[in-house]
């Protein structure tokens, strides 16, 4: 039992500063304890052992089917075929890392309601360690069935047909459905310790089906169309979600909690009140909960906001780097790929150039109410996108216009104008306020990303995310806003006459 091998450890070890290997013992303590649990209950294991074993065999059935299809038919569809086996193997593999949902959500919320998980968060061992002993064990059961049914398909394939993917694919496959399998799981693990029974566990389970679902659907299409390099960056970024999933759930959980949560409820009032107080109190008084101030417009733009970008130099320095990152990303493409000779001409523009701009579907009409609203648009859904991923759609929609702008000031220095006038002229106008907005707006989409991942100090996930999303609409209100209201009437009024007074037709 998990109390008997623990007792077995040195008291030395609960009362210094461990090593990595000694905390990676004690969880694998709790792990070796879980697969225990689920190798006894034969409801696990039955689906998991024929499922497992069954998938491989419909699927080799399938290959065969649409192999004798194609010779039926002359062969001229011989590339379907190819491309379909690549994509079998992909789905074997992912089929058994499916019931790794159903582990992992058992693994705190499944317990509590069975009556055994007080024992368990009894155990002298820290926080890091049970919750690190719970996701190995919700991973290696699911990855084991998933490799198995792999061989097995394999094995098949290899005697019925003689196809066998080479060693490069086999590899990228089997990385693939474990970095699914891992970021699955951390979720789930996440959802387990944050409810507070199995079915509202299942239900929240859906946030994690779907992106998963949906990221199936598109490494099939990149398997069909062959492109297999695009699925080694699938794979760092799900190495990069688990690495943050993790983080996350070990940040968030807290085995008090856990015991002491009876029933999950949604108390709105509580809500708005407390993301109320966020937003008038000023940011060094945002904790005292027992101070309500009256809305004090004066105080936010003098007092509040400057405060809060100087506090907030980290998220803005990561905006920062990146900007200069995607200028760059820019410029290299533009040597990559230089246009033709005569695809740009900024020499003698016509007097009425800016009155006939293209009203194309995904470019805003050149208007002071349409460059406002589509930038205003551009930010907002950046800060909700930074919600769902963490911070990092904010960063990959602010570096789109900026790579383009690297992208042609690097092609008109090819074509033999200055870089940096053609910068000077186009862009700083009205970019000196327009970037500034995008920048901070950035800045705070990307730490109320981060707020669910690392919250603030002494604050649990619900309450950090209240009061980063007060900040971020404070500054995105009283500052993001009036800028980009005085950026859309200079880039309207005053960009046109520049660029006309330096690259205009002279008369």
């Amino acid at each position: 039992m998990i109390e008997s091998e623990i007792a077995r450890t040195p008291k030395s070890l609960f009362s210094r500063k461990v090593t990595l290997y000694e905390r990676l013992r004690l969880a694998l303590v709790v792990t070796r304890r879980e697969l225990r649990d689920s190798l006894r209950d034969w409801r696990i294991m039955t689906p998991i052992v024929i499922l497992t074993l069954l998938f491989p065999l419909l699927m080799n059935f399938t290959a065969g089917m649409a192999r004798d299809f194609v010779l039926r038919y002359g062969g001229q569809n011989a590339l379907i075929v190819e491309r379909l086996n690549p994509f079998l193997l992909m789905i074997v593999g992912f089929f058994p890392i499916t019931f790794s949902l159903v582990l992992a959500l058992e693994t705190f919320v499944g317990e509590k309601e069975r009556g055994s998980l007080e024992p368990l968060l009894a155990m002298p061992i820290s926080d890091g360690e049970l919750y690190l002993g719970k996701v190995l064990a919700a991973l290696i059961l699911p990855l084991a069935a998933s490799y198995l049914a792999i061989s097995a398909y394999l094995i098949g394939m290899a005697m019925a047909s003689g196809w066998l993917p080479d060693a490069l694919m086999l590899l990228q496959m089997l990385l693939l459905n474990s970095a699914k399998a891992s970021v699955m799981v951390s979720g789930a693990v996440i959802v387990s310790s944050q409810t507070s029974s199995v079915r509202a566990a299942n239900l929240l389970a859906s946030f994690i089906i779907i992106p998963m679902a949906l990221l199936v659907q598109g490494e099939s299409i990149l398997l069909f169309w062959g492109q297999y390099e695009v699925l080694w960056w699938i794979i760092a970024a799900l190495c990069v979600a688990n690495f943050i999933m993790v983080r996350m759930g070990v940040r968030i959980f807290n085995r008090e909690e856990i015991l002491a949560r009876e029933l999950d409820s949604l108390n709105l009032r509580k809500v708005l009140r407390d993301f109320a107080g966020y937003f008038l109190r000023p940011p060094e008084q945002a904790l005292q909960r027992e101070i309500y101030p009256s809305l004090d417009i004066w105080r936010m733009l003098h007092h509040d906001i400057p405060c809060l970008l100087r506090t907030q130099w980290q998220p803005l320095g990561v905006v920062l780097l990146t900007l200069v990152g995607a200028i760059v990303l820019g410029a290299l493409l533009a040597m990559q790929w230089p246009l033709p000779a005569n695809a740009i001409r900024l020499d003698a523009l016509p007097q009425d150039t800016f009155d006939h701009v293209p009203q194309l579907g995904f470019l805003p009409r050149f208007s002071i109410t349409g460059v406002f609203f589509n930038n205003l648009r551009a930010l907002a859904l950046a800060g909700v996108l930074a919600i769902f991923s963490f911070g990092v759609m904010p960063l990959v929609l602010l570096m789109a216009p900026l790579a383009l702008v690297g992208f042609f000031a690097a092609q008109v220095a090819v074509l033999g104008y200055s870089p940096l006038v053609f910068v000077a002229t186009f862009i700083l106008p009205h970019g000196v306020v327009e970037l500034p907005a995008a920048i901070i707006a950035t800045g705070f989409a990307l730490r109320a990303g981060v707020a669910l991942v690392s919250p603030p100090f002494g604050l649990d996930v619900g309450q950090g995310f209240l009061l980063v999303l007060a900040d971020f609409l404070k500054v995105f209100l009283l500052l993001i806003i009036p800028l980009l209201l005085v950026a859309a009437v200079l880039e309207v009024q005053i960009t046109p006459l520049v660029v006309m007074a330096v690259y205009g037709a002279k008369p």
